[in-house]
C-alpha cells in the first residue's frame, strides 16, 4: 500500500518549500534565495469552446491564473497537449498559437512542452512564475474585519455548459469568452500594490469551494451577501433553466457541509455558486484600508471589481442575500 505523498514528502525536510502538499493553495512555492522564490502549476483541460485559437489563449490563461493567485509573475510555460491524429495541422496551430499568444501578453514565453496522442483533445500549460519569498500570496491570511473582493463576474462555467447544449445566446458565450480570455495580470498587481492578506482565484471548485479553502486554512467564516455577487449576462436564466454541468453536483457534495444559506437563498442560486469555474477572478481578503486602496487603484486602471462580503468570526462560509 502507498504511502500518501504528504507522508513521503514531509515539509520539515524541505524548509524551502514554502507551500506545498500540506495546504490545498493554487501553485508549489520553492525560495531559492532570500529574494527569489519559483512559483510552479500546471493546468489543462478539454476544449469548452469551438474555436481552436481561443480554447488554446483559455487554457493559457487559467493556468497562468494560478501563478498570480499566489502573488506572482509569469516567467515561462511549457505546453502540455494531446492531440487526435487526424486532428488537422491548422487546428493545432491555433491551438497553440493562441495559448502563446496569451503566455507573451503575460510577460512570458513558451520555452518547449510535450505531445501525445489522444482522441479527446487536452492543452493547457506548465508555468514557472517569480515571487519574493516575503510577498507570497495564500489562502491562509484572512482576519475577521476584512472585506472580500472579486475580480471577475462568476457564471462561466453555467454559460459554457449551456453552449455545448446550443442552449446559449451568442452574445452570452462571447462575454463569457472574454472573461476568460481576461488576465488576472493586473489584478493582482494592484492587490499586491494595495495590500492584502489572502488570495485565491476562481476555477474549478467554484466560488463556494476556493472559500471554503481560504476559510479553514485561515481559521474563519467568509460571509457573502448574494446581492453584492457579480454574475455574467444569461447565468442566472441558465440557473434557472437548470442548465448545471455535473462539477456543480460534485462541487455542492463536498463543501455543503460547510456552508449556510440565509432566507431568500433559492437552490438553482445555491447551484451557480458551486457551479466550476474557467480562468476565474481572484478572490482577495483585504482590510478595509486596503480595500479603498484597491478601488482607487482599479477604478484608476479600469480594473473591475466587486466588494462581495467580509470575513468574520467563526468557521465556514454564509450566503445572505
Amino acid at each position: 500500500m502507498l504511502r500518501p505523498l504528504q507522508e513521503t514528502f514531509r515539509a520539515a525536510d524541505f524548509p524551502d518549500l514554502l507551500v506545498g502538499l500540506e495546504s490545498p493553495d493554487d501553485a508549489a512555492v520553492y525560495r531559492v534565495s532570500e529574494e527569489l522564490a519559483l512559483v510552479l502549476t500546471l493546468d489543462f483541460f478539454t476544449p469548452i469552446v469551438d474555436d481552436p485559437y481561443q480554447y488554446g489563449a483559455i487554457a493559457a490563461a487559467n493556468a497562468m491564473s494560478d501563478v498570480y493567485a499566489m502573488g506572482g509573475e509569469v516567467v515561462l510555460a511549457l505546453n502540455i497537449a494531446a492531440f487526435p491524429p487526424k486532428m488537422p495541422a491548422a487546428i493545432i496551430a491555433e491551438i497553440l498559437r493562441g495559448g502563446a499568444e496569451k503566455v507573451a501578453e503575460a510577460g512570458g514565453v513558451i520555452a518547449g512542452g510535450h505531445t501525445l496522442d489522444d482522441e479527446e483533445p487536452k492543452y493547457g500549460l506548465a508555468v514557472l512564475g517569480f515571487v519574493h519569498p516575503s510577498r507570497v500570496a495564500t489562502k491562509a491570511g484572512a482576519r475577521p474585519g476584512d472585506q472580500l473582493a472579486l475580480s471577475k463576474p462568476l457564471g462561466v462555467g453555467l454559460i459554457t455548459t449551456a453552449a455545448k447544449g446550443d442552449q446559449a445566446q451568442p452574445e452570452h458565450v462571447q462575454a463569457a469568452v472574454e472573461s476568460m480570455l481576461q488576465l488576472n495580470r493586473r489584478a493582482a498587481r494592484l492587490m499586491r500594490a494595495a495590500g492584502f492578506h489572502a488570495a485565491t482565484d476562481i476555477t474549478g471548485f467554484a466560488l463556494l469551494g476556493h472559500a471554503h479553502e481560504m476559510a479553514e486554512q485561515s481559521g474563519v467564516r467568509l460571509r457573502f451577501h448574494l446581492d453584492q455577487l457579480p454574475f455574467l449576462p444569461g447565468a442566472r436564466r441558465y440557473a434557472e433553466q437548470w442548465l448545471f454541468p455535473g462539477g456543480a453536483c460534485r462541487n455542492q457534495e463536498a463543501y455543503r457541509a460547510s456552508v449556510q444559506l440565509g432566507p431568500g437563498v433559492g437552490e438553482e442560486m445555491e447551484m451557480l455558486l458551486y457551479t466550476p469555474e474557467t480562468s476565474g477572478g481572484l478572490l482577495i481578503a483585504l482590510p478595509p484600508e486596503s480595500l479603498a486602496r484597491l478601488q482607487a487603484l482599479c477604478r484608476a486602471e479600469g480594473q473591475p471589481l466587486w466588494v462581495v462580503g467580509e470575513v468574520i468570526e467563526g468557521e465556514g462560509i454564509e450566503v445572505i442575500r
